[in-house]
């Protein structure tokens, strides 16, 4: 279970680090996507969430924080290949984002913590004196249950 209070302490650090406050309407969509944070939520679901508890929120808001969050490092702007763009937040200590499983069948997403492409990394800046500094990597596929139908009774919304 994440420490709502401790990641938005953290959050908080990075965003005055880098020059910026944490407003009202920052920190209540931070919350929200601290809340739902296995949900992947799309700008449009963040803006659901959000209108629940500050109405006078507007998309556009949610917009412009989503996007400066993206470009801080705090969210990771995602597509799992249904034209959405889903927002997904860093780890704190982890030096590349996670992994996602996605199944093709119904659409469940499992995220994988473990940085399984750290061989691969030193791999590439030895042989191309490349260095990588960021990576993601979806795999897409389906899951065994899904042939029997359990995958989809288990899926959980992520828009």
């Amino acid at each position: 279970m994440i420490n709502i209070k401790a990641e938005m302490d953290r959050i908080n650090r990075h965003l005055m680090a880098n020059g910026y406050k944490l407003t009202t309407q920052r920190e209540i969509i931070l919350r929200v996507l601290l809340e739902n944070e296995m949900d992947h939520l799309s700008a449009e679901g963040v803006f659901m969430l959000v209108k629940q508890t500050y109405s006078e929120i507007g998309l556009a808001t949610v917009y412009r924080t989503l996007e400066l969050l993206a470009e801080l490092h705090v969210v990771e702007k995602m597509n799992f290949g249904d034209g959405v763009a889903r927002y997904d937040l860093r780890e704190e200590g982890h030096e590349h984002m996670h992994h996602h499983l996605i199944c093709e069948e119904c659409g469940s997403l499992k995220e994988i913590k473990e940085d399984w492409l750290l061989e691969i990394e030193q791999r590439i800046e030895r042989e191309f004196g490349f260095k990588v500094t960021d990576h993601r990597l979806d795999f897409t596929g389906t899951y065994k249950t899904c042939d029997k139908g359990e995958c989809k009774r288990t899926r959980k919304a992520v828009s």
